[in-house]
């Protein structure tokens, strides 16, 4: 457990030329979470605001907001993360990016595609309706 402390408390970066871009917005991306749910928490504690005090309104959401970007901060130079996120930039790197003129041409195959198959469901589903009307009214029909 002191381990943990340790590593918690710590102030240095872990390998901090490797994998700067991954970490810099898996941080961005902790960092946004915790405050957005912080200020739900302030907006929530706005509706009881006969109960709490302004040093409670505000300091409670700030105290919570140092904690948690320290912690977000020190989850991306964890020694194990780090190296995960790491490797994902490394892998990252190795993918080869389709040009506009491939990016556009895809996106309109699928767009196609997507209303192609809409429209035969919409056949199939036109269909199964006519059928189960017929059915409903031919079966109620005989005595």
């Amino acid at each position: 457990m002191s381990a943990f402390f340790e590593e918690f408390f710590r102030a240095g970066i872990y390998k901090r030329s490797q994998g700067r871009i991954v970490r810099q917005v898996t941080f961005a991306a902790l960092a946004l979470a915790l405050l957005i749910g912080l200020f739900r928490l302030m907006q929530t504690m706005r509706g009881y605001s006969d109960t709490y005090s302004a040093w409670l309104y505000y300091g409670l959401p700030g105290v919570l907001a140092v904690v948690g970007v320290w912690a977000a901060y020190r989850s991306v130079n964890w020694p194990a993360f780090a190296d995960f996120l790491i490797a994902v930039e490394a892998e990252m790197n190795k993918v080869s990016w389709p040009s506009r003129g491939e990016l556009i041409r895809s996106s309109a195959v699928v767009i196609f595609t997507i209303f192609a198959i809409g429209i035969v469901l919409f056949g199939f589903d036109a269909v199964w309706v006519r059928i189960f009307q017929w059915i409903h009214v031919y079966g109620q029909a005989k005595p």
